[in-house]
């Protein structure tokens, strides 16, 4: 089926909350088997939401709506509804019950909760045994499916009951569809949409591409009654077009897989930062349990802490400079030497938006590595803003990690530029 999703809320207009709710539950009506083919965000005005609904109605089979279910005289979905669709509020029996008998010695908010029991006329009840019960009603042959803006809610009902409902809707059959996502680091978007080109030219693959964070990630689509056999033929061709610059599917993040590999290893990684600020510290600890395989950092953007804490010879800062490859490999030296970590990265750089020269604009970066007695460097240019840089500069320095650990060579090139 064909569906538009309509997200209600002053909040997301403003920037305030980010719309995850949308974007969860457009996923997971794709991958069963319907099309999304709009996403409205309106804020908390009548008007704007039942302008929205009747457009909705007229183009698609179904149509999801979030937010503005709650007791609060800003909530104003069900009476934009009611307004838009000519359906007057009525109450329902059932869910005024529920919702007194849960709201007991609450006096002062009984009335306001009681809001929630007045629904357009005709609908139904997704679950009254939910906490946010949700409703759904039917207006000229188009399903229309409300649910509350909290997104853990909003994602039960949806799980649930709006699936279940739409997938014995009659007349609807379902799509077969395989979808997967390919996380890769090292390459530019470019250099990825040339390489699976002639995968694009296959009418029964979606190929999707999205830079995050110094990563570039790429979704793999496929529908139609043969999708589990092209999905795997597709899936080879991507594998063998991006090789190891792919190094995670789906949720799977970078500092994940170099954990598995230290923990696969029995290795302890240390890292020590001054132009990515403890960013790469920060991905390593969002990973549960990192603790076994991550022994920690420092971050030392002064040369006198680089000296203090690290031993970086004072010679070496004034002869190369605090962002220079000896200096890189010296930091992760004198890391290894301080922490008893097997593998230690360093990076030093410059992020902007001042301290470029001509010889070292903004973006340049060395990553400093040290594994089995020996540290080597890399140069790299980045472009972008100071985020955007220190992003990149934190993702190389963990696939330089990765890639000494899948015994590569690349991160033993002298001058690798990626920007």
């Amino acid at each position: 089926m064909i569906g538009e999703i309509i997200a209600v809320g002053d909040e997301l207009t403003t920037g305030r909350i980010v719309n995850t709710t949308s974007a969860f539950a457009a996923q997971q009506l794709f991958l069963a088997g319907h099309e999304i083919t709009a996403i409205h965000t309106v804020g908390d005005a009548p008007a704007l939401i039942g302008n929205a609904l009747r457009r909705a109605i007229r183009r698609a089979e179904f149509v999801l709506v979030t937010g503005g279910l709650g007791p609060t005289t800003d909530d104003l979905t069900n009476e934009a509804a009611s307004a838009a669709l000519h359906r007057p509020p009525t109450l329902n029996h059932k869910l005024l019950e529920k919702i007194r008998a849960q709201s007991k010695g609450t006096a002062c908010c009984q009335n306001a909760l009681e809001k929630l029991a007045w629904l357009p006329q005709g609908a139904e009840v997704l679950n009254l045994d939910a906490r946010m019960a949700g409703h759904f009603l039917i207006h000229d042959t188009v399903p229309i499916f409300f649910l509350p803006g909290v997104p853990g809610q909003a994602v039960t009902l949806l799980l649930e009951s709006v699936l279940p409902r739409l997938a014995a809707w009659p007349g609807t059959g379902r799509r077969m569809v395989r979808m997967r996502l390919y996380r890769t680091v090292g390459l530019s978007e470019c250099e990825i949409n040339r390489r699976l080109l002639d995968l694009e030219q296959e009418d029964w693959a979606s190929i999707g591409y999205y830079p995050v964070e110094g990563e570039v990630h790429v979704s793999l689509t496929v529908t139609g009654s043969e999708a589990d056999p092209l999905f795997g033929k597709a899936e080879q061709h991507l594998r063998t077009a991006l090789g190891d610059h792919l190094y995670g599917i789906d949720q799977e993040s970078l500092a994940q897989t170099v954990g598995g590999l230290l923990r696969a290893q029995g290795l302890l990684l240390a890292t020590a930062e001054s132009c990515t600020g403890g960013l790469i510290g920060a991905k390593i600890t969002a990973v549960p349990g990192s603790s076994a395989w991550f022994a920690g950092g420092v971050i030392v953007y002064t040369n006198q802490l680089k000296e203090k804490l690290l031993g970086v010879e004072a010679e070496l800062l004034r002869k190369y400079g605090a962002v220079s490859g000896p200096v890189a490999e010296a930091m992760a030296t004198g890391l290894a030497e301080r922490s008893g970590a097997a593998i230690t990265v360093a990076v030093t750089g410059i992020a902007g938006p001042d301290g470029g020269t001509t010889d070292k604009p903004v973006g340049t970066v060395y990553i400093g590595l040290f594994h089995q007695g020996k540290a080597r460097s890399a140069l790299h240019h980045f472009s972008g803003t100071r985020g955007e840089i220190q992003a990149m500069a934190a993702a190389m320095a963990l696939d330089a990690v990765r890639r000494v650990l899948i015994s590569s060579s690349l991160i033993g090139r002298t001058d690798c530029v990626i920007g």
